[in-house]
């Protein structure tokens, strides 16, 4: 199984090598905007724990398991600062103008 492995990660070195310098930037952009994901999102969404989900989206690259638990903590958690505030008492106010 080993050497299995050791066989395609020598292909997708092999791959690498052959891309010009234009090819090698767009994927390595892509591949950190994509490992990278939970963290913008979180910032998109000016999530509570932002320091949190950052700090743990470095090692969670390596598990889908745990970067798909960051991704729906970043795209499910509380809000922070000032825009919760707004929202918060803005939805509290629709409630109460739907119970009156």
């Amino acid at each position: 199984m080993l050497s299995n492995l050791e066989e395609k990660f020598s292909g997708f070195l092999d791959l690498f090598a052959q891309m010009d310098t234009l090819q090698a930037v767009i994927f390595v952009v892509f591949f950190f905007a994509v490992w990278f994901l939970p963290s913008v999102i979180a910032v998109f969404f000016n999530r509570a724990h932002l320091g949190k989900i950052f700090l743990a989206n470095v090692p969670a690259g390596l598990s889908w398991i745990a970067w798909v638990a960051l991704l729906v903590w970043a795209s499910t958690g509380k809000m922070s600062g000032r825009l919760a505030e707004k929202y918060g008492s803005a939805s509290a106010q629709k409630m109460v103008k739907a119970e009156s």
